[in-house]
């Protein structure tokens, strides 16, 4: 399946967001492998990366402030929902580049390829979400047989 690039916005001060369509479906075994490397490494832990539930954020540095917050640049984020094709899978679909990114080199590929790395995929072989038909329109009223004649 070819994966596509689309509702690209491409904002004045550099910044890229895109969503992934169809989406990337990171299966069980690699989400297992890839989340706990992004745990390894966090920024609090001498890494780079802060991974919620529903993002995960790269930055240009290690090391938190006094109040938790990550003392690098922004470099993007990957938005990501837990077992929503399946219990354990990630799906991955929508990624930013900050400014900050897109000055210091990273695209979309290059910023998702590094994490899912870490479970032997890139975005390009990352599995991709069963995009299913559009419904099919409503038919116009008037062809309908009428039900309140007689009323």
């Amino acid at each position: 399946m070819r994966m596509q690039l689309v509702g690209i916005e491409q904002y004045v001060d550099g910044a890229v967001s895109e969503v992934i369509r169809p989406a990337a479906i990171v299966p069980e075994e690699a989400a297992r492998a890839i989340l706990a490397e992004l745990r390894g490494r966090s920024v609090e832990m001498n890494g780079c990366w802060v991974a919620t539930a529903q993002r995960w954020s790269r930055y240009d540095g290690p090391g938190v402030d006094s109040n938790g917050q990550p003392l690098g640049q922004l470099i993007g984020v990957i938005e990501a929902v837990y077992g929503a094709s399946t219990r354990y899978e990630v799906t991955l679909y929508r990624v930013t580049v900050t400014p900050a990114g897109t000055a210091a080199g990273w695209t979309v590929e290059s910023l998702c390829d590094e994490p899912l790395s870490y479970g032997g995929l890139t975005l390009a072989s990352c599995p991709r979400a069963k995009m299913l038909p559009p419904p099919k329109p409503f038919r116009h009223l008037a062809a309908l047989p009428r039900q309140n004649e007689g009323y």
